[in-house]
């Protein structure tokens, strides 16, 4: 695989012609980065002559076929939502009738851009949360996925399951450059994929119900009321179409005891919290879980582990975030999973 210096490409000026075959009539004065830093994606605020703006999204990370179906299942999910989710996402901009979607490609890149309509934020929810705000938050997310539940059959078609995911990762390291990437790992990710697709299949996986969900829900991914309802929400990096249990990972990192913090890490111990159960209780009151549900937690872990750290952290992280993370992967994350995960404290907790 050939290396490219991204470094000495002018995404702006990819930006800027994915605007004017959007609608060259309106005059851009200035382009801004304002991404995290975090992930290979670029954010970026585009401000016209009449200072209006929109956000611009360019990736080159994935498929562009994946992108664009994403990218059409959000823009139908914003428009389908039930209140007080109507406003929830930030909304794509259309072209006619349809979503409008840039591709850039030279012998170098292959990149896409999309454009969102400014997103109003409110509070961004505390580095630690304290009890009260830990049931708010349960008692939001289960009415949000009651509400993604409720329109479900409304959506696009997606073809991602975790199944292709994992499939993908497994081939991956048949080629030549996966051998090589993953040399002193190979057979530890077919164990770990082998263990996933086998206890996936017996807890039936393919038969929960599948709903919008985002995955990652880090606390600068949303805003909240002051009372603490769900506000907008504007980072689709992970989104998919799978059972709700996928969001609950991130949701136990954020009501964890530790809080957010700026160096991070996917050790799975927030599962297990106190402040987790305490989260899982207030989400079952609204929107019970199942037991077969509650066990899949650690399947869940399982492949977003293997999934977005170990397939794709190398595509999609900074080098040093993804260094460090996959290094944790196999060390820490992996063999921790069915050393420290107990679906039974759960189920006891939740009276299941």
């Amino acid at each position: 695989m050939r290396f490219i210096d991204f470094t000495t490409i002018d995404f702006t000026t990819i930006v800027k012609e994915a605007w004017n075959a959007y609608d060259s009539t309106r005059e851009i004065i200035r382009v801004v980065d304002i991404s995290a830093k975090v992930s290979t994606n670029h954010v970026y605020r585009v401000t016209f002559s009449d200072l209006s703006f929109i956000i611009a999204k360019l990736s080159y990370f994935g498929q562009f076929e994946h992108f664009v179906e994403d990218h059409s299942i959000i823009d139908t999910l914003s428009n389908n939502l039930p209140a007080p989710f109507e406003n929830f996402l930030a909304r794509s901009l259309a072209k006619g009738k349809s979503l409008f979607v840039y591709r850039y490609q030279n012998d170098v890149l292959d990149a896409w851009v999309v454009f969102y309509r400014p997103i109003q934020i409110k509070k961004r929810l505390p580095r630690r949360l304290d009890t009260e705000q830990i049931v708010k938050f349960a008692e939001q997310l289960a009415l949000f996925h009651k509400a993604c539940f409720s329109i479900r059959n409304t959506l696009p078609p997606s073809s991602k399951t975790l199944k292709v995911d994992i499939d993908r990762l497994l081939n991956v390291i048949e080629t030549d450059e996966g051998k090589y990437e993953y040399r002193m790992h190979i057979d530890e990710i077919k164990e770990q994929s082998d263990r996933f697709l086998t206890n996936a299949q017996l807890l039936g996986e393919d038969q929960f119900d599948k709903i919008p969900v985002f995955v990652d829900w880090n606390i600068g991914n949303f805003s909240t009321t002051s009372s603490g309802r769900f506000f907008s929400r504007w980072d689709y990096d992970w989104f998919r179409i799978g059972t709700r249990v996928l969001d609950f990972y991130f949701m136990s990192r954020v009501v964890s005891d530790v809080g957010d913090r700026t160096v991070f890490n996917y050790y799975i111990s927030p599962l297990m919290e106190e402040r987790f159960l305490l989260f899982l209780k207030s989400y079952h009151q609204i929107f019970p879980l199942t037991e077969k549900e509650v066990r899949f937690l650690k399947e869940a872990y399982r492949f977003f582990i293997l999934n977005y750290v170990v397939k794709d952290g190398r595509h999609f992280f900074h080098e040093i975030f993804a260094t460090k993370l996959q290094k944790e992967a196999f060390d820490i994350y992996l063999p921790s999973i069915d050393k420290q995960f107990n679906a039974d404290i759960i189920l006891k907790a939740l009276n299941i």
